[in-house]
This record gives structure tokens, C-alpha cells and sequence, in this order.
């Protein structure tokens, strides 16, 4: 038998790559080039009719401005370029050396392997054939090379090496020998096999993701055929109770006899929809917490057009939080309410909040902030779009339409984790030819949209850019906001692997609030280490003292849990106010209903 860690003991089975029937290949080759055609025309079209503009030559000047200052620092001495220089043709003769010792039999080690868990070699040819494995181990130097480069450039500020690093990770996952057909062991097979059906049915699938997206390409990472809002996700019953310009407030129905005294209103984030905390039964945030008995009202936000141009934060502030809580007394006569934000919503409510407090405004009595950003110093990979120069040429371009348009926020989500939800996909759709499989976080995640001009240049100029919310120069409503005029409870959830609002980022934040601050960590990242629900039994949470210091000291000090934070947070929300009263209908004191849960803001798509 032989043994699997022995290369020399391995050959490839050469029949897999060699085509079996020249006349079918071709056939489909000849399909294939008439579906690229018409995928070039889909994108063509809407251009040479005005109808859509590209906007990349800001974000490809912002690159090469960016690694020219790389460059630069290597260039300007000829003996350090050519160290550089060397030290990458050493490794690529050793990895050739390492081949031809190989092929004569004899067992040697790779020059570099794989991180662990990266799953796109897992061919066993890119072991087994010498082409391949050489392609894989020549990828892998070259790409750690070039990421060095990066690190040890001298006289780069910490904003030129962040947007450096994350423009050489994006160009080094694009050019993956994984992501091409005649590269790729896998795909090569698949082709052969296939006679070339796959490309067929990949290039279909390119034009109708390109048609779908009006010129431009609309990734699908999911069967989005398979799901339907209201009928197979967000299905917890409720009722449309209010509506602005702005926000849907949805009143759902309870689910026990009786309910805590004070309701629940969640701010979600509006650059995503509110439905990620309702995708099903079984993990639904929203369902879950009625059936604690809580009273819940979700704003659903618009998905602005032209008419919002001009709605920005003290809009949203007043015509969807402000507006929640008037329609939650208006319903329910109470004056006390929990609220939750997450994410930018979080931001948005904590900046309500330090507004609230300077008016006088009290019914918020306590809030949870769901993997939400205050100090943005830490603030991740998003800060690599965020510039002067970059926000300006933004600025420019929503000025014309009046909103950003959906799928460039998607993008740039999606670049965060490329390698997960950009090139997996576009080798399965359009490589290999398969509908991705349905999966409800996904499709969650391709419902994209679209940002009001005011709203999203107020968002990336005083949060990311000046970050002015912890500075005390944030302006709203012709008030400077002070984050420490918040005295109320705050429970503070960070997730471990988030890459949108890192935990530092998190923890770094609830030192500028004026009260009592619980910091939590849940494992794993920005939607599962907040979507977890108890039953499923997954990941873990920590716990510890009061989050000031260092945020490495505080983590040394906690208690780690297993499972769901969610029973952890619904302790402290008792220990808030445990009162409780009869369950309340949507509908009660002359409340109007307007429609059925999920609404109507939720279904406009972009």
C-alpha cells in the first residue's frame, strides 16, 4: 500500500487529463465561445447606452498609487532590490531541485505547504503531478514574498502598509493557480470528463449573473430560487405597525402568556437587512427572544433611492429610532424599552443615545450593542477604503444618483473574505459549471442595499475617517455628542473572529461610555458569533471583570463558556427589570396594522 505522505510513491493517473472525445470538446469549446459572447454582450449593452458608468478606475488608481510606494522603497537602492530579488529565485530552485529529486524518487519535503484549512488545494494531484505541485509551491513563495515585501518596507504609514497588505492579498488570492482552468488539476479533470460541459454551462451562467446585475457581474453564492421572504425566511409572525420615509416598525406577536414589562426594539444595521436575526425557526434571534417574552419591534429600513439623498444620520435618528420608540408607546403605553443595535446600527443607536441624553430623552433604559464600533481606531480591513481621496471620489459618484449603489458595498464585504466568498464561487459557477447550493445566510447576504448620500458620507467622514464619536466632535442635531453622557447599562458583544468590528475594536470602545459596560466575547465572527442560537450548541462565549486595560490582559482573566451567549444576555436583561405583564397583540390601542411581517422596505431589492 502506498503511503499517503510519500510523493515518490504516488503517480498520476495521466488518462484523467487527456481528452476522450476531440468532437464533443470541440462542440462545446464552440458553445462555450458563443455564451462568452454573449456575457460580453450583457455587459457591453448598458454601457453603450448610458446606462451604467464604471466607476474602477478610482479604486484601480488607489492600488497602484498605494503599491508604487512599496515599490519605491525597494527600488531606490539597487542592493536591496536585489536581495529581494534573490531571495525569491532561491526558493523557486529549490522548489525545482526539490522536483527533479523528486521525480528520481526520492522523498523530500515541500518548500512551503498550505496554511492549514486552506482548502484550495485539496486535489490530491497537486501533490501526485510534479506540474502541479510545482505551480502550488512556486504560488505559495511568491505570494508570502510579496507579502513581506509589504511588512518590511520602510517609511510607510500605518495606513499606506494597511491598504498595501490588504491590495497584495486580494492580487496574490486572484492569481491562485486554483482559479484558472489549465492550472487547476480539479478543473482540468472536470473538463475532460465533461467534454467541456462545464464551461458551457459556467459561461451561461457568467451572462446571466451579468444581466442580472445590470452590466455588472452579480456573484450568486446562493440558489436564490429556493427562498422566499415571508415564506421560508423571515416567517416570525408579526405586523407592520408605522412607517416614515425612512423605517418600517414591525410589532411581532408573542408567543407566552406573559411578557416583560419593558418591550424590545432592535436597530439592526441598514447596509444589510434586518432579516439576518429572523433567517429561520431555528435561527432566529427575533423568535427566539419573543419566546423568552419579550414584547420585540424591529425598524426595517428603507432601501433609499433618489428621494433619500438627503437623509442622514439625525433622520435616522428621529424618523427610525425616535420614531420606534413613539410607535412602541403609542402600542404599548410603555415608556421604558430595551433596545439592541448591531453593528452600524449599534453605532447609530449609541450616538442616539449620547444625543437622548443631552434632550433629556429617557425611555431607552438599557442597550445591548451587537459587534458595534464606537472607536474606530482598530476598525479592520474597512478602513483600507477609507481616505480622503478615496471618500472624496465616493462622493462624486453618489452625487449623481443620490445613494450608493448596493452592489459596491456587497463588493467590498465580500473582498474582506475573497478567498471565501469571491473565487470559490466564481470557480464553481463558472469554471466547473454547478448552481452554488441554496444556504439562507448566503442569500441573506446577496439581498444587498443601497446607502442614501448623506447617510453613508456622514458614516465613513465622522466614524472611520475622523472617528469624532469618541473625540466628543461628533455633530447632530447642532449638538456635539459626548459618549460619556450615557449612563445606562450597556451590554458590549464583540465576536472573537470578526473582521468587520474586531473585538479590540469592540473592547476599545466601551471605555467611553458613562456607565456600566458588560463586555462579552463570543466565538467565532461578525454573523455566527451573533447568530448562535442556544440549541444549536456551538462555539463558546467569555466573560470577565470590567473591560478597562489592555484588552489582551482582560482576555487572560476570563471565563469561558460553551455554547450561546444568548441565556447569558437574557440574565442580564432580567436583572435589568424582571417585571412582567399580560402578552400584547400588534394591534392593541389603536394601533393600525399596515401589512404583515417582514413588511414592504424589505422586499425592495437592488
Amino acid at each position: 500500500m502506498d503511503n499517503p505522505g510519500d510523493k515518490s510513491a504516488k503517480t498520476p493517473n495521466l488518462d484523467n487529463y487527456v481528452i476522450k472525445d476531440p468532437e464533443a470538446f470541440a462542440r462545446n469549446v464552440a458553445h462555450m465561445i458563443e455564451q462568452a459572447g454573449k456575457a460580453a454582450s450583457a455587459w457591453v449593452e448598458p454601457r453603450e447606452k448610458g446606462l451604467k458608468r464604471d466607476t474602477i478606475a478610482d479604486p484601480v488608481t488607489d492600488v497602484v498609487k498605494t503599491l508604487s510606494r512599496v515599490s519605491e522603497y525597494w527600488l531606490s537602492e539597487p542592493g536591496r532590490a536585489l536581495e529581494a530579488q534573490t531571495k525569491l529565485f532561491a526558493s523557486y530552485m529549490a522548489i525545482w531541485s526539490n522536483s527533479i529529486r523528486r521525480m528520481s524518487g526520492e522523498q523530500v519535503d515541500d518548500v512551503v505547504k498550505p496554511d492549514k484549512g486552506d482548502k484550495r488545494f485539496a486535489d490530491e494531484d497537486w501533490g501526485k503531478n510534479a506540474f502541479f505541485d510545482f505551480l502550488k509551491q512556486a504560488y505559495l513563495v511568491t505570494a508570502n514574498w510579496a507579502g513581506e515585501l509589504v511588512t518590511h518596507a520602510e517609511g510607510l504609514d500605518d495606513h499606506t502598509r494597511h491598504k498595501a497588505a490588504f491590495y497584495v492579498k486580494q492580487l496574490t488570492t486572484a492569481i491562485s493557480p486554483s482559479n484558472f482552468l489549465l492550472t487547476n488539476p480539479e478543473l482540468y479533470k472536470e473538463t475532460v470528463a465533461s467534454n467541456g460541459e462545464n464551461l458551457v454551462k459556467g459561461m451561461k451562467m457568467l451572462a446571466e449573473d451579468i444581466v442580472a446585475g445590470g452590466g455588472d457581474l452579480r456573484l450568486r453564492q446562493s440558489d436564490m430560487t429556493k427562498f422566499a421572504l415571508g415564506e421560508n425566511v423571515a416567517t416570525t409572525p408579526g405586523k407592520v405597525i408605522a412607517r416614515s420615509d425612512v423605517a418600517e416598525i414591525i410589532q411581532y406577536e408573542p408567543s407566552t402568556p406573559d411578557v416583560l414589562k419593558r418591550p424590545l426594539l432592535i436597530c439592526p444595521p441598514w447596509i444589510n437587512k434586518f432579516y439576518i436575526l429572523d433567517l429561520n425557526a431555528e435561527k432566529s434571534f427575533i423568535k427566539w427572544a419573543i419566546d423568552q417574552g419579550h414584547t420585540v419591534f424591529v425598524i426595517s429600513w428603507v432601501n433609499p433611492d433618489q428621494r433619500h439623498a438627503m437623509k442622514d444620520w439625525t433622520a435616522y435618528i428621529n424618523e427610525g429610532l425616535r420614531f420606534g420608540l413613539d410607535t412602541i408607546e403609542n402600542a404599548t403605553g410603555e415608556k421604558a424599552v430595551n433596545a439592541i443595535g448591531y453593528c452600524v446600527g449599534g453605532t447609530l443607536l449609541s450616538a442616539a443615545l449620547a444625543l437622548f441624553a443631552q434632550e433629556g430623552e429617557n425611555r431607552i433604559r438599557s442597550a445591548t450593542l451587537f459587534t458595534t464600533q464606537v472607536d474606530f481606531t482598530y476598525a479592520g480591513d474597512l478602513k483600507v477604503f477609507v481616505d480622503e481621496d478615496q471618500i472624496r471620489a465616493l462622493e462624486a459618484a453618489m452625487s449623481a444618483e443620490g445613494y450608493l449603489d448596493g452592489t459596491r458595498m456587497a463588493t467590498a464585504f465580500n473582498m474582506l473574505r475573497s478567498g471565501d466568498l469571491i473565487w470559490p464561487y466564481v470557480v464553481n459557477n463558472y469554471m466547473r459549471g454547478r448552481d452554488p447550493v441554496p444556504f439562507d445566510l448566503l442569500y441573506w447576504n446577496a439581498d444587498a442595499t443601497r446607502m442614501s448620500a448623506a447617510n453613508h458620507s456622514y458614516y465613513l467622514r465622522n466614524c472611520y475617517l475622523d472617528n469624532n464619536l469618541v473625540r466628543g466632535m461628533m455633530k447632530l442635531a447642532g449638538q456635539n455628542l459626548s459618549l460619556g453622557d450615557v449612563k445606562i447599562p450597556i451590554y458590549n458583544l464583540a465576536a472573537k473572529e470578526d473582521h468587520i468590528a474586531p473585538a479590540l475594536s469592540v473592547f476599545t470602545g466601551c471605555k467611553y461610555f458613562g456607565g456600566d459596560v458588560t463586555y462579552v466575547l463570543a466565538g467565532s465572527g461578525h454573523i455566527a458569533g451573533v447568530v448562535n442560537p442556544p440549541a444549536k450548541n456551538k462555539y463558546q462565549y467569555w466573560t470577565g471583570g470590567s473591560p478597562a486595560g489592555a484588552f489582551d490582559e482582560w482576555l487572560t482573566n476570563t471565563s469561558e463558556h460553551p455554547g450561546s451567549w444568548w441565556n447569558h444576555w437574557q440574565k442580564w436583561i432580567e436583572s435589568q427589570d424582571d417585571a412582567r405583564v399580560s402578552a400584547r397583540q400588534p394591534g392593541e390601542n389603536g394601533t393600525e396594522i399596515l401589512g404583515e411581517a417582514p413588511g414592504t422596505y424589505v422586499r425592495i431589492r437592488v
